[in-house]
């Protein structure tokens, strides 16, 4: 389950070592908020580097051009007209090189020099340390620092996108904000390009419902979520409009249906935990889910039947047999899907 990076202490950690000025030697950089991630990058290469030495003194790999060697050369190296080198090495899985490999970044991991800092970064390749490496791992748990860049919650995130829009000299509601969160996925990465093009298309100085909907193409989950609501209120003609919209995307008919599947399956999760007297948080904690989407899942939780939730997984995988396994038509098969879901729902 992720972490809340608001009480990760690893998070807090590079917080205060930065506010601190106190950057720490080694690194590990992981999660899918890439935007709060490359932030911080910058906020330790703006400390440690100065603009006019930093061509000498900040050395990067990637997996086109990562070499040990090198590398191990790179993190000795003396810094140049300066205090300080940084070394980044992005999408490297350390865990996946040969033995001889392993030991020799084990023991730089020990002793790397005062003088330079070290950033792994995962994007592309996740972050999996495989604990058996027992010494690879220790020289890691020692001296690295791993950091997850998870989703915000909306706490942070609103006063964030609010500040994004007063910098273009615009207003938005906080009802706005959480509206953006939903259909944007909520990533800090998804909403800072989707404000640039608001703020663009916008001709007043208050931000609009129709200004975001003019330019801003919602997630996949985020029409899921609207289709089912759609199906529990008994709104079926929209429900299938959320499905045209889908189709029209261009999403490809199994992302949708396992879009269902798992909301369906966060929908009972959710039905579950209220009848244990539970509450949004514990369904975060459950799913590993940021707080604005565990909150619309409970709110949809109470307007649903628990069987309806259970009979409505069992549709999903009927339908996710027969894509895999029939030659009907795929598009076809989830409209008879959401035919299928609504008379449940009728019934439910």
């Amino acid at each position: 389950m992720a972490k809340k990076p608001q009480t990760d202490g690893a998070f807090q950690n590079l917080k205060a070592s930065i506010r601190n000025q106190k950057i720490d030697r080694l690194y590990f950089f992981f999660g899918e908020e890439t935007f709060l991630m490359n932030y911080y990058l910058e906020a330790i290469k703006k400390q440690l580097l100065d603009p006019l030495t930093e061509s000498f003194n900040f050395h990067r790999f990637t997996s086109e051009n990562f070499d040990l060697a090198e590398f191990l050369e790179a993190v000795e190296n003396l810094p140049m007209m300066a205090e300080a080198t940084l070394v980044q090495v992005d999408d490297i899985d350390i865990f996946k090189l040969n033995e001889t490999e392993r030991e020799k970044i084990a023991a730089l991991f020990q002793d790397i020099p005062e003088y330079c800092t070290v950033v792994f970064t995962y994007l592309t390749v996740a972050w999996k340390p495989d604990k058996r490496l027992k010494k690879l791992w220790e020289a890691v748990e020692q001296n690295g620092l791993p950091v997850e860049f998870c989703k915000q919650d909306q706490k942070e995130l609103i006063p964030w996108i609010s500040r994004h829009f007063a910098a273009q000299q615009k207003r938005i509601s906080n009802e706005l904000c959480a509206y953006l969160i939903e259909i944007t996925g909520g990533t800090m990465t998804a909403l800072s390009g989707e404000i640039q093009k608001i703020c663009a298309y916008s001709g007043s100085d208050e931000i609009k419902k129709s200004d975001i909907d003019a330019v801003t193409e919602p997630v996949l989950d985020a029409v899921v979520f609207q289709m089912t609501d759609q199906i529990s209120a008994g709104a079926y003609e929209k429900a299938f409009q959320c499905l045209g919209q889908l189709l029209k995307m261009q999403q490809e008919p199994l992302a949708i249906l396992g879009a269902l599947g798992s909301h369906f399956r966060r929908l009972t999760a959710a039905k579950c935990l209220q009848e244990l007297g539970k509450n949004a948080y514990d369904l975060q904690k459950l799913c590993g889910i940021p707080d604005y989407p565990a909150k619309k899942l409970m709110e949809a939780a109470r307007r649903m039947d628990k069987a309806f939730c259970g009979r409505a997984s069992e549709l999903v995988l009927e339908t996710d047999y027969k894509m895999k396994t029939s030659y009907d038509d795929s598009q076809r098969l989830l409209e008879l899907l959401v035919l299928r879901l609504a008379t449940e729902a009728r019934h439910g």
